[in-house]
């Protein structure tokens, strides 16, 4: 039985699947999942902890947190209502990182930032358990993190570019692929 593309559309699962995959495509780094999720929380009246201070009268029953780490990793609790200090406690956890090629910084040998025939080339390194073999014929783009200088600190910003600005792949001779 075929169903239309109102019924589809209007059925709670699909929505939940929809939200995801527009989750995922919006977070194409482990910044921007964590920095999703974040917005998600605050917007849900989860309190923002710091790791540094101290939060013992922070942490009250019925409080909702969490806290980040270096902006790639979170953290979010809940406590119930009835808690008291020596409870057990429940604890649900995923990670957010995926197989990438991460950008090698510019004073790492070999020399990330090389031009040759009138390109660009950009060292990078593999990370993660990828299929890399299939990345070899799709155009790339470029998103995470970069450090930029204000007012005399650095401060760490995300980047996400949407459109193709690595065309060509190659990975040094030392991995063995097998198709």
């Amino acid at each position: 039985m075929a169903s239309s593309n109102s019924t589809t559309t209007t059925n709670p699962s699909f929505q939940r699947a929809k939200q995801f995959v527009d989750f995922v495509n919006s977070a194409p780094s482990p910044f921007h999942a964590v920095d999703a999720v974040r917005k998600r929380l605050q917007a849900s009246d989860f309190v923002e902890l710091t790791e540094k201070k101290n939060w013992d009268d922070l942490i009250k029953p019925s409080g909702k947190y969490y806290f980040t780490r270096n902006g790639s990793s979170i953290v979010a609790f809940a406590v119930g209502g009835k808690f008291k200090p020596g409870n057990g406690v429940n604890i649900v956890a995923a990670h957010t990182d995926s197989p990438c090629f991460k950008v090698l910084p510019l004073f790492l040998k070999p020399v990330s930032k090389k031009q040759q025939s009138g390109y660009l080339k950009v060292g990078v390194q593999l990370y993660g358990g990828g299929l890399w073999h299939t990345w070899f014929d799709r155009d790339l783009s470029v998103a995470g993190v970069v450090m930029v200088e204000e007012n005399g600190s650095y401060k760490q910003r995300l980047v996400k570019i949407d459109e193709q600005v690595i065309s060509k792949i190659f990975l040094p001779k030392s991995h063995n692929f097998h198709y």
